[in-house]
C-alpha cells in the first residue's frame, strides 16, 4: 500500500478554510505524474485530480467535495486521506486503458453503439453531429463548461425551432450521461445539466392538423405520382404511424380477413427496451387488398419504392413535398408527420379514449396530453355539455326563472 502524503495546508478542514477562495487549486504530489488538489470555494472546497499525460501536459477533474462543512461519506464527500485513496484508485484503473477521459466525439460514438445494441433510432446522434463544431467534438467531457454548452445551444435556435433544439440537447445530454456512467472519473455532470438546459415552453405547437378532405386530396395526389407512393401515404394517413415504422413493415405483418389489421413495428423512440415489438392497427378491407402480396416472401418489405427497392427512413421526404405542393399545401409546413398528427386528433374528436389513441399511435398518454391538449379540451367540453342538467321541462315552452333556478314559476 502506498504511503499517505501529509500536508499541513490540506489535511485538516480548519487549515483548508484559511486558504483564499480561488479558481486555481492548491496541489500536492501524490505519485509520479499524479497530483491531488484542493480548490477553495465560498460554500466549501472540492478535491481535484491532476494526471500528467507524458506529453508535457495534463488533465484535471473534480473527484468529490471536501468535508469542509459536511461529514465525509467516502463517496461524494471526502476527507483528505480518502481523496488521496481515490486519486490512486482512479489512476490504477487507468493503467489498463486510456490516460484521458473521452472526448465529446467519442461519447457520441459510444452512444450510437449503445442505441444500435438496444435497437433504438441512431438519427438522434446524426442530428447532433450535423450541428456540433469540431472544437466542441474534440473536447474532453471532463473539461466542458456550462457557458460553452449554453452558447452552442443558443446558436442552434438560429437554425431550428425551440422544440428541435430541445430534442438535440436532450440527445447530447444522453450521450454525455452514458459516458459519465462508464467513467468513474466524471464526478459532476453540472456542465451539461446547466449548459444544455431545455428551453421552457418549447413544446412543438407547429403540429399541422389537416381536415379529412385535405388528407384525401394528398392521398389522391400521391397515387397520381405512383402506386407505391400512394400506398405509403395512405398507410401514414390511416394508421398514423411514423414513416420510420412504415418502412419496417414486412409482408407477414399484414393480417388479412374480415377485420384486417397491420402488426405495426414499435418505434425506436423512448428509453429502455420496449415490452412489445409490434402492436395491432386496424385498416380497411380495400387497403388490405391493395397491400396484399401473396407471391412475396414473408420477410419482404410490405411497401416498396417505384423501383422495387425498400423505402428508407428519409427518402419519402422529397416525393411528399411534390405531393403537398400538388395538393395546394405548403411543403415547408405540411410534411408526412402532418398525417400522423391529423390521425391522432381525428380519433380524439371521435371520442376514442386517450389511452386507446396513445396505444394505437405508439406513444404515451402524457405525450398526447402535452401535444394535443387543446383538442382534448375541446372534446371534453363537448362531452360535458352533452351531460349538462337541462332545466327546461320536456315538451313545454321555456318558463321564466324566478329566484332559485331550480324552481320554475308559472
Amino acid at each position: 500500500m502506498a504511503r499517505a502524503i501529509r500536508s499541513s495546508t490540506l489535511e485538516t478542514r480548519s487549515a483548508r478554510l484559511k486558504l483564499p477562495v480561488s479558481i486555481k487549486p492548491t496541489f500536492i504530489r501524490v505519485a509520479k505524474g499524479l497530483g491531488l488538489g484542493y480548490r477553495r470555494n465560498k460554500s466549501g472546497g472540492v478535491w481535484v485530480m491532476r494526471v500528467a499525460d507524458g506529453k508535457r501536459s495534463s488533465w484535471v477533474r473534480t473527484i468529490g467535495a471536501a468535508d469542509d462543512f459536511a461529514e465525509a461519506d467516502g463517496i461524494d464527500v471526502l476527507t483528505f486521506w480518502q481523496a488521496q485513496d481515490k486519486v490512486r484508485s482512479l489512476a490504477r484503473a487507468d493503467r489498463g486503458g486510456t490516460a484521458e477521459p473521452v472526448t465529446v466525439a467519442q461519447a457520441l460514438d459510444a452512444y450510437e453503439a449503445d442505441l444500435k445494441t438496444r435497437d433504438r433510432d441512431v438519427a438522434n446522434v446524426q442530428r447532433i453531429r450535423a450541428h456540433i463544431t469540431n472544437g466542441l467534438a474534440g473536447k474532453l467531457i471532463t473539461l466542458l463548461a456550462p457557458r460553452e454548452l449554453r452558447a452552442w445551444r443558443d446558436d442552434l435556435i438560429q437554425k431550428m425551432s425551440p422544440a428541435s433544439v430541445n430534442r438535440t440537447c436532450f440527445s447530447l445530454k444522453a450521450a454525455l450521461n452514458l459516458a459519465a456512467r462508464q467513467d468513474e472519473r466524471v464526478i459532476s455532470r453540472r456542465a451539461w445539466q446547466q449548459g444544455l438546459a431545455l428551453i421552457p415552453n418549447a413544446t412543438n405547437d407547429r403540429n399541422v392538423i389537416l381536415s379529412d378532405s385535405v388528407v384525401r386530396d394528398l392521398i389522391a395526389e400521391a397515387y397520381n405520382e405512383s402506386r407505391e407512393l400512394g400506398l405509403f401515404v395512405e398507410l401514414a394517413a390511416v394508421t398514423g404511424a411514423r414513416p420510420s415504422q412504415i418502412v419496417r413493415l414486412e409482408v407477414r405483418d399484414l393480417q388479412d380477413g374480415c377485420e384486417p389489421r397491420l402488426m405495426m413495428p414499435a418505434s425506436r423512440k423512448g428509453k429502455g427496451k420496449k415490452a412489445r415489438s409490434h402492436y395491432p392497427v386496424p385498416i380497411s378491407a380495400d387497403l388490405a387488398e391493395r397491400l396484399a402480396a401473396p407471391d412475396r416472401p414473408a420477410n419482404a418489405p410490405l411497401v416498396t419504392r417505384p423501383n422495387g427497392k425498400p423505402w428508407k427512413r428519409t427518402n419519402h421526404a422529397y416525393p411528399f413535398r411534390l405531393v403537398a405542393k400538388a395538393g395546394g399545401q405548403d411543403p415547408a409546413e405540411v410534411t408526412m408527420y402532418a398525417l400522423r398528427h391529423s390521425s391522432i386528433v381525428r380519433q380524439l374528436l371521435a371520442s376514442v379514449p386517450v389511452r386507446v389513441v396513445a396505444a394505437g399511435h405508439d406513444t404515451s398518454v402524457a405525450m398526447i396530453e402535452r401535444n394535443y391538449s387543446r383538442y382534448i379540451t375541446d372534446h371534453a367540453d363537448a362531452l360535458v355539455r352533452s351531460a349538462m342538467l337541462n332545466l327546461t321541462p320536456r315538451d313545454q315552452p321555456k318558463l321564466a326563472v324566478v329566484g332559485n333556478p331550480l324552481f320554475l314559476a308559472g
